[in-house]
């Protein structure tokens, strides 16, 4: 039977499912008084992507590193090298349970003492190699800014990658060579300016299209060459039309403008899933039987789960997955089974509130262990110990109405506005410390030291000098200073794009308002009035449609 509850944080009514009720029950936990929303943001508090810090020293080799963490931390932060290392154990910090004293009070204090990895790599696709600002990545060889991804080679400024080569400034994509600009790309090579491209190639500024050859400004197209603005063209009429705008910042950015109107003419699908039974939410490839969750691959019997893969019977998860079952309120989990509110743990299985386990079992409020059986604290206790313990926990947890949900945000490393949750939920610091969550004023960034001003950069990508990578640029929208590196500045050439006016940070977020966001909509299609659930809201201008009514327009 269903249930509407009233969030005891944010107050707005949230329904659980029979679904639900039936995996809390399997997991042995409470269903939650938190609506989705807030549950999300809570996970996201744990998922620092892309705000990273430099000039910190290593607290055990002292080499300069990039990390994750504010140097305004508390923490201890170990590059990767020493985390790895056995020139420490984190057994050596364990903590003597103590039944008298609140366990989040305890659990705070011991993560303060345990130190850090610089930043979160998971080792999925092996070692990353010349990459020193890439985070939550791996198998990733001369990348820069690189975040959520592998494997991949020579790219940059992207997110959410697999199977990446020579490409810049993608969001979500697999199997991709000389990208750019483009948002959920498959498959495909030479495009620039895509959002949702199957299997293409050399075209520019696509929009739900597949099988295309040198394609430019192409809406809903499927296997065609030398279309521009879905007009069939001559090979060389295509060509003098395409030369005419390709590395002119200028008329690339009126050209853009230009199609975003002209693809407001053309109906778009009610997601973006592909080969996915049973399944709401959008980004979902190969999927069962998954409810409300956003880019997720080969997945099955999940809800509220976030950017993961190959997950199963799972409630509430950020990043990773990859053979993972159970997971519940969990943020970057992976191979591991029967975890709740843990963040990091890789190999593990029934594990409470971890941060950063490896190869563990049975362990609860551990930081950083690797190997360890019936611990808390990382102290190793018999199993009669250990469940005594346990129990003590999860009584206390559940009158407080806090077990089964993650760790508490007093308990997060980072700061609302360092996490995913201001890309996908964004607040204002008013809103987010009235909501109960940390704020940083002070994240690691230059304005004011220009060398260059934009109008002084030239409009085109053929008369720009290699001095280039020597300036210092100013975000035309943000003002934040930033620089093109050499690989960056060789990529624009030999793809004919004009050098960016705006930061990386600012194209990240207009990758992710282009993209939609993670909030589900009741719509009618806009054909046959079908009820649809869509990321589109209903207020917006597009044209929806149903499945259904997509595949006979555009087939």
């Amino acid at each position: 039977m269903s249930d509407t509850r009233n969030c005891q944080n944010c107050k707005k009514d949230f329904s659980l499912t029979p679904d639900d009720f039936s995996f809390y029950e399997k997991m042995d936990v409470p269903a939650p008084n938190v609506c989705p929303d807030c549950r999300f943001k809570m996970r996201a508090l744990f998922r620092n992507e892309t705000t990273l810090y430099s000039g910190q020293k290593c607290g055990l080799c002292n080499k300069s590193i990039v990390t994750m963490y504010n140097p305004k931390s508390p923490y201890t932060i170990y590059c990767y090298d020493c985390f790895y290392s056995d020139k420490w154990d984190p057994r050596s910090y364990a903590k003597d349970f103590d039944f008298e004293r609140p366990f989040i009070e305890q659990m705070k204090e011991f993560l303060i003492s345990v130190p850090k990895i610089a930043l979160y790599l998971s080792l999925g696709y092996g070692e990353n190699v010349n990459s020193e600002y890439v985070n939550m990545a791996s198998g990733c060889k001369n990348c820069y800014l690189v975040f959520n991804t592998g494997p991949a080679e020579e790219t940059l400024y992207s997110r959410g990658l697999r199977n990446s080569m020579d490409s810049s400034d993608l969001y979500f994509g697999f199997a991709i060579d000389r990208c750019y600009e483009s948002i959920n790309i498959q498959e495909s090579n030479g495009v620039t300016h895509g959002q949702n491209v199957v299997s293409c190639v050399d075209s520019h500024f696509l929009l739900n299209c597949s099988g295309l050859i040198n394609c430019f400004g192409c809406v809903n197209l499927r296997n065609k060459s030398n279309c521009f603005l879905n007009e069939q063209l001559s090979k060389d009429e295509y060509n003098k039309r395409v030369s005419e705008i390709m590395g002119s910042s200028e008329r690339m950015a009126q050209f853009r403008k230009e199609f975003d109107e002209f693809a407001l003419k053309f109906p778009r699908r009610e997601n973006n899933n592909l080969q996915s039974v049973d399944s709401t939410g959008d980004y979902l490839s190969e999927c069962k039987n998954v409810k409300d969750s956003f880019e997720i691959l080969k997945s099955e019997d999940c809800r509220y789960t976030f950017s993961s893969k190959l997950i199963k019977d799972s409630i509430g998860t950020i990043g990773y997955g990859t053979n993972c079952e159970r997971l519940l309120e969990c943020v970057a989990v992976g191979y591991s089974t029967n975890i709740v509110g843990t963040y990091g743990a890789e190999n593990c299985q029934n594990i409470l509130y971890g941060f950063y386990t490896s190869n563990c079992n049975d362990c609860v409020g551990c930081d950083a262990l690797k190997n360890g059986s019936f611990a808390v604290f990382n102290k190793e206790y018999s199993k009669e110990e250990y469940e005594e313990i346990k129990s003590h926990i999860v009584s206390e947890l559940k009158d407080q109405d806090l077990y089964g949900l993650i760790m508490p945000p007093a308990l997060a490393p980072f700061a609302y506005n360092e996490t995913v949750a201001q890309d996908n939920f964004p607040l204002t610091k008013e809103e987010a410390i009235g909501q109960g969550f940390r704020w940083e004023d002070d994240i690691q960034q230059t304005r004011g030291k220009e060398t260059i001003h934009s109008d002084d950069i030239p409009d085109h990508i053929n008369d720009v000098l290699d001095s280039i990578t020597h300036e210092v640029l100013r975000c035309d929208s943000c003002e934040r200073n930033y620089r093109i590196t050499d690989a960056e500045f060789l990529f624009y050439r030999k793809m004919k794009l004009p050098i960016p006016r705006i930061c990386f940070y600012c194209r990240h977020q207009d990758r992710i308002l282009r993209r939609g966001p993670y909030k589900f909509w009741d719509r009618k299609c806009d054909n046959c009035s079908k009820d649809i659930i869509t990321n589109y809201s209903p207020d917006r201008s597009e044209i929806v449609y149903c499945e259904s009514c997509y595949q006979k327009e555009v087939m």
